[in-house]
C-alpha cells in the first residue's frame, strides 16, 4: 500500500485499469457518486478511491472521499493519512482555504508526526501561492512569511526547509517591490514626502532585497526635488559605497553632479546613520 508521503509525492500513481478492477470487487460505482453509502467500505477502499479521483485531477471528489474517512473512521491511522491528503488535494485544486484548514487540523492533531512538516509547508503554500493574486493588500504575503518562517525554524532538518527559505526570500522581495511600486506612483504625482517614506521603508526594512539600489536612487530624486541636498548626497553616497556596479549608481551620479553636488555623507539624518553603519560593515 502506498504511504501517505509517497501518495503526496507521486500523486497517487494508481493505474486506471487496476483501480476499476478493485472497484468492481469492492462495489464502488464507476464514477464518483456522493449519494453512495460509504459505510459498507473499509477505510482502505475509500482511501484508494480518493487516490484514484486525485490521479484523474478530480480534486473535489478526492477531498470528499478523504474527508469521509475522517468521519467514518476517526482517530484511525487511515484518518490521519486521509487528512494530509485532504490538504494536498485541496491545494492541487486551488481551494486554498480548505487546504489550509486541513493542514492546520493535521498539525493540531498530529504535531509529532513525520508529515507535520509537510502540513506546515502546505499551510504556508496556501498563502504563498496567492501572493500574485492580491492587489495592494499584502496581508497574505505577511501570513506566508510567518508560516514559511515556522517551517524554517520548527522543521529545519526537513526536506521542505530549503524550499521554504527560497520562498521566504521571494515573498520578502515581493513586499519590497510593492513599497517601490507605491513610492514610484507618489513620485510621479510629485507627492515627494509620501514617496520618500515608501523608499525609506525599503532601505531600512528590506535592505537585503534586490530593490534597495533603486530605492536609494529614488531617494536622491525625491530629496533633490524638495531641495534637501544633504539627504540626497548621503543617499548617493550609500548607493556608491554598496552598489557602485548597479545602473542606479550611474543615474544618481549624473543627477547629483548635474547640480554641482557630490556623493558624500552630509548632515546628521537617518541616512547618515546608515552610511556610517555601512562604512563600518555593520549594515547589509
Amino acid at each position: 500500500m502506498i504511504s501517505s508521503r509517497a501518495g503526496v509525492k507521486l500523486v497517487c500513481a494508481i493505474t486506471l485499469s487496476a483501480f476499476l478492477a478493485a472497484c468492481d470487487g469492492g462495489g464502488f460505482r464507476g464514477s464518483a457518486d456522493r449519494s453512495q453509502n460509504l459505510e459498507g467500505f473499509t477505510a482502505e477502499q475509500i482511501f484508494e478511491r480518493g487516490e484514484f479521483e486525485l490521479s484523474q485531477t478530480r480534486t473535489k471528489d478526492a477531498v470528499y472521499y478523504f474527508s469521509e474517512i475522517e468521519r467514518l473512521y476517526p482517530y484511525s491511522n487511515w484518518a490521519k493519512r486521509a487528512l494530509i491528503m485532504q490538504a494536498f488535494a485541496s491545494h492541487s485544486g486551488k481551494d486554498y482555504p480548505e487546504s489550509r484548514a486541513a493542514a492546520q487540523r493535521f498539525i493540531d492533531f498530529y504535531p509529532a508526526d513525520e508529515d507535520a512538516a509537510y502540513a506546515q509547508y502546505l499551510l504556508a503554500l496556501s498563502y504563498y501561492d496567492q501572493i500574485d493574486e492580491v492587489g495592494r493588500d499584502q496581508g497574505l504575503t505577511f501570513q506566508a512569511l510567518q508560516s514559511l518562517r515556522t517551517v524554517i525554524e520548527v522543521y529545519p532538518d526537513s526536506e521542505y526547509a530549503t524550499s521554504a527559505i527560497l520562498k521566504f526570500d521571494l515573498a520578502f522581495d515581493h513586499l519590497a517591490g510593492k513599497e517601490m511600486e507605491i513610492g514610484r506612483y507618489y513620485l510621479r504625482k510629485q507627492h515627494y514626502t509620501a514617496a520618500i517614506n515608501r523608499f525609506r521603508v525599503v532601505v531600512e526594512d528590506f535592505q537585503t532585497t534586490s530593490h534597495t539600489p533603486e530605492a536609494l536612487y529614488r531617494l536622491v530624486e525625491g530629496y533633490l526635488s524638495l531641495g534637501l541636498v544633504n539627504e540626497a548626497q548621503t543617499a548617493g553616497a550609500i548607493l556608491g559605497y554598496n552598489y557602485q556596479s548597479s545602473e542606479w549608481y550611474g543615474d544618481a551620479y549624473k543627477l547629483l553632479t548635474a547640480q554641482g553636488l557630490k556623493m558624500r555623507d552630509r548632515g546628521n539624518n537617518w541616512l547618515s546613520q546608515i552610511y556610517r553603519q555601512s562604512v563600518k560593515g555593520q549594515w547589509l
